[in-house]
């Protein structure tokens, strides 16, 4: 007995054999795929079982540190409103202690100058009287004292 093949029977069993080699062909990387899918999926389950108690140590830390920084607002806040009652403590001082302080100073100057009183007739520049203790002057400057000693004109 023999068998004789038609060549469109021949091509059919030609596709058969083709369709068999790709599907074994395909299945082979479809095959690892599946192992990566499920390499996959046990990473992300150990990934979410890690970070999971990290995100709640960030969280406590986070939490934390707000409460801190809660305390450090208070803290600036006094020392803010300290530093304002000094500076208004200070101007009070300097406003009722300076001004009487350098008034003596001043009467006390003008008195040990009444007092010595020799050395103003002998000093023609001190008087601004003649001629050449006027010149001997700079510009703009005054012939009298208008402040005690070691007073720049501020306090």
């Amino acid at each position: 007995m023999r068998f004789i093949v038609s060549a469109p029977e021949a091509a059919v069993i030609v596709l058969a054999f083709i369709s068999v080699a790709l599907t074994v062909a395909l299945a082979i990387p479809l095959w690892k795929l599946g192992k990566l899918f499920d390499e996959l999926t046990h990473t992300v389950k150990d990934l979410n079982a890690n970070t999971t108690p990290l995100i709640d140590e960030v969280t406590r830390t986070v939490a934390t540190t707000n409460s801190q920084l809660e305390k450090v607002d208070g803290i600036t806040s006094n020392v803010s409103d300290a530093s304002a009652n000094v500076s208004a403590l200070s101007s009070l001082v300097a406003s009722t202690v300076g001004q009487p302080l350098i008034k003596v100073a001043s009467f006390s100057y003008g008195l040990r100058k009444a007092v010595k009183g020799d050395d103003a007739g002998s000093n023609p520049t001190a008087t601004g009287s003649t001629a050449a203790g006027a010149s001997a002057r700079p510009t703009g400057e005054s012939a009298g004292f208008t402040q005690a000693p070691g007073q720049g004109g501020s306090i």
